[in-house]
């Protein structure tokens, strides 16, 4: 049976090659691209409209009612990264199988994939055999996880944010004030301050541009 592959990255190229280079392989076929999450999330409603259409080809009686077997998304993308992409189609798709393949090996970042549902986590360099092998491996109901970044994971151990937290450090990120995060996180100034001095004292940070610094090298952001 062909295994149907959705690709998402915000960079057309890397799309375009990932999408060309598993098309030549036996058995898998690339039926849709995509540059963001949103864009993703509309091409699997799209597939998934096209097959419960009464003019669409029959199937294989052993086929999924999927509008894809696996899903390959990048973390870093705009409009919807990958992790809240990962967390849409799990809950809207629940037989898409998703690999993340991103150039960001962070510890940090498998850990919240996995709790987003993910079944694998990839980094893009591996040769394209390997992810052959991981497309492989998920749509036979397996898990594909890069072994060095599981050891790292573990070593590493779960964020010590929350949520909270996490949101004020990404808003940091976006070089707000305390108004400005009070305002856009709907908290008091008062509270935006012990969420940043909480998370600076957890990353043994100096200022919170630091502290928000190394949640993102860690993965956590």
């Amino acid at each position: 049976m062909t295994i149907r592959v959705l690709v998402a990255d915000d960079q057309a190229m890397i799309c375009g090659a990932l999408a060309g280079l598993l098309n030549l392989e036996r058995n898998i076929e690339v039926v849709a691209q995509a540059a963001d999450g949103v864009q993703a999330l509309e091409e699997l409603t799209r597939l998934a409209t096209q097959d419960a259409s009464p003019d669409a080809t029959p199937t294989s009686s052993a086929r999924p009612a999927s509008p894809a077997d696996v899903a390959i998304i990048d973390i870093e993308m705009p409009h919807m990264d990958g992790i809240t992409t990962t967390e849409a189609i799990r809950a809207r798709f629940p037989g898409v199988r998703v690999l993340i393949v991103t150039t960001f090996g962070r510890p940090g970042y498998l850990q919240r994939a996995l709790d987003a549902g993910a079944t694998g986590f990839m980094v893009k360099n591996a040769p394209v055999e390997a992810l052959a092998e991981g497309v492989r491996t998920l749509a036979a109901g397996g898990r594909a996880i890069d072994q060095s970044l599981a050891v790292e994971a573990l070593a590493a151990g779960s964020s010590s944010l929350t949520q909270r937290e996490a949101d004020v450090l990404r808003e940091v990120e976006r070089g707000g004030t305390i108004a400005d995060i009070a305002r856009t996180l709907g908290l008091s100034q008062g509270t935006v301050r012990n969420h940043v001095s909480s998370a600076m004292l957890k990353m043994e940070a100096r200022t919170r541009a630091e502290a928000a610094s190394l949640a993102r090298a860690a993965g956590w952001l």
